[in-house]
């Protein structure tokens, strides 16, 4: 690889860590950890971490034919994703369940996973990147914001100790405001094109 390829990957991979990081919203997205580890306990990070950028990686190789080749809409993966938020915000909200509590594990990769970290705006971003970057530039970016978003969620608990007991139900309840709304704000965006889609 020549100086010249190399600086330009580097170059692609800081753009994309630049454009993917406000969207996985890590930073947004604390209190929604902290929320889920009162609910079912502590998060297993690395999990959450590595089926992310796997989900993300693979999607960027085989997002639009896979979609294509199944006959489902884009939106319609966006609009499942915003039904998984909605219910998990009802209950942190309200305190009810509709299901059984999942274990610390399960819980890593659904909600965490998908679709908080690599949700329909992730992934739909990747795919437009693709367009304008290198494949290794988009693979690097994805990498370092799920060494960041490991980071922060390694360390949520220390952030929960700081708050204490009261601020920690404070946060809970509040994340699944958060989470409502994300449901609701995701649900809005795609709905109108899935069923446009559908009656085409």
């Amino acid at each position: 690889m020549d100086t010249e390829l190399l600086l330009t990957i580097i170059k692609q991979t800081g753009k994309v860590v630049i454009v993917l990081f406000p969207i996985i919203d890590i930073l947004g997205n604390l209190p929604i950890f902290i929320g889920l580890e009162k609910k079912v306990g502590a998060i297993n990070s690395e999990k959450a971490s590595i089926v992310a950028a796997l989900l993300m990686i693979i999607f960027l190789f085989v997002g639009n034919a896979l979609f294509n080749f199944m006959g489902i809409p884009l939106p319609a993966f966006a609009v499942a994703g915003s039904f998984v938020l909605f219910l998990l915000a009802v209950e942190m909200i309200l305190g009810v369940t509709f299901h059984k509590t999942e274990i610390p594990d399960s819980v890593s990769i659904v909600p965490v996973a998908f679709p908080l970290l690599a949700g329909p705006g992730v992934l739909t971003t990747i795919l437009a990147l693709r367009s304008l970057y290198r494949v290794e530039a988009i693979i690097g970016g994805i990498i370092i914001n799920l060494i960041i978003v490991y980071v922060i969620m390694k360390n949520s608990k220390y952030i929960g100790k700081w708050l204490g007991d009261t601020g920690v139900v404070i946060v809970h309840k509040i994340s699944g405001i958060i989470l409502l709304a994300m449901s609701v704000k995701i649900f809005s965006e795609n709905w109108p094109e899935l069923f446009g889609a559908a009656f085409n």
